[in-house]
């Protein structure tokens, strides 16, 4: 296929088209992962999380610029809200990574949750793919504002970075179970504020009570993010534990996604599909539907009479 060459060819265009077939679930995405598989793997997946406002985006761009001039390629998936009236992302990070924007060696993408929880799109991980075979060195990923439960970022990128930010009055409710468990790294941006030397107490205290069986301690890095301050501490640390990770995979391997569960969420996507595309299965949906509705039945015995009906 003409577009999988280029996609290893890094052609932005052919990347752009592969990107929009596998958010629209195009039938030809398939084929291009396919295709592309045995060259990913390559690219380190930096994800970069916290609560809106902490300047996850600004960061993002002074990372970026920095491996730049490292001489690296380097892939942005920006992750939006989505717009519930266009269905796409609203807030698009592009706006304010204006200065990456005619860069060559940057790729950046916009993707809208469109519904998925976690803080990432449901497409995030095959677009990684795309990026990671187009030769991309360096993959980050800017999640939409998260809570203590949205945290899926951790199975997808080799790094998890929580950015937290003094004054916001919630510290300690963001530091729970959950937010917490993900951090490789955490940063302290807009460090020049008022109330950042209290926050770091606590969260080196609640670092220090960490459980996990891992030999690796995350640090906590101080960042003024639109003054570019503190960048190259935070790529320093990052390089620590990407030399960390290579050394000891098997310390981090239950926090990753597994081989296993994406094959199980792709079995599931795949037989989804093809009891949908069953002759009579969506008047049969609608049929147990009006049933459920007026309590005829319940939908547990609804759906296992479809899935009957099916076999």
């Amino acid at each position: 296929m003409e577009l999988i060459q280029r996609i290893l060819s890094a052609d932005p265009r052919a990347i752009a088209r592969a990107m929009s077939l596998i958010e629209n679930g195009d039938l030809k995405a398939r084929e291009i992962l396919k295709g592309i598989y045995f060259r990913t793997g390559q690219a380190l997946v930096i994800g970069v999380t916290g609560a809106p406002g902490s300047g996850k985006s600004t960061l993002v761009d002074k990372l970026a610029l920095a491996y730049r001039k490292l001489g690296k390629l380097v892939g942005i998936i920006a992750v939006d809200p989505t717009s519930p009236f266009s269905g796409g992302a609203i807030l698009a990070d592009r706006i304010r990574m204006q200065a990456l924007y005619n860069d060559e060696g940057v790729f950046i993408r916009s993707m809208a949750t469109r519904g998925h929880i976690g803080g990432l799109s449901h497409a995030t991980r095959e677009v990684i793919s795309v990026l990671d075979a187009a030769g991309k060195d360096i993959i980050l990923i800017e999640t939409v504002g998260v809570g203590q439960d949205e945290i899926e970022v951790v199975k997808v990128a080799d790094i998890s970075v929580v950015v937290l930010v003094p004054g916001m009055g919630d510290e300690l409710q963001t530091l729970k179970a959950g937010i917490m468990e993900i951090g490789d790294l955490f940063i302290i941006n807009k460090a020049d504020r008022a109330g950042v030397e209290k926050l770091e107490k606590e969260l080196e205290s609640m670092l220090a009570l960490d459980a996990r069986s891992e030999s690796w301690k995350s640090p906590v890095v101080k960042t003024v993010a639109t003054q570019g301050e503190g960048v190259s501490e935070l790529i320093a640390a990052i390089h620590r534990f990407d030399q960390f990770r290579k050394a000891s995979p098997q310390a981090l391997q239950s926090r990753k996604y597994t081989v296993q569960e994406n094959l199980i969420e792709l079995l599931k996507e795949r037989l989804l599909e093809r009891a949908t595309q069953q002759d009579g299965i969506w008047d049969k949906i609608q049929v147990a539907s009006r049933d459920v509705k007026a309590r005829k039945t319940d939908p547990y015995t609804a759906v296992e009479e479809i899935v009957r009906d099916l076999a």
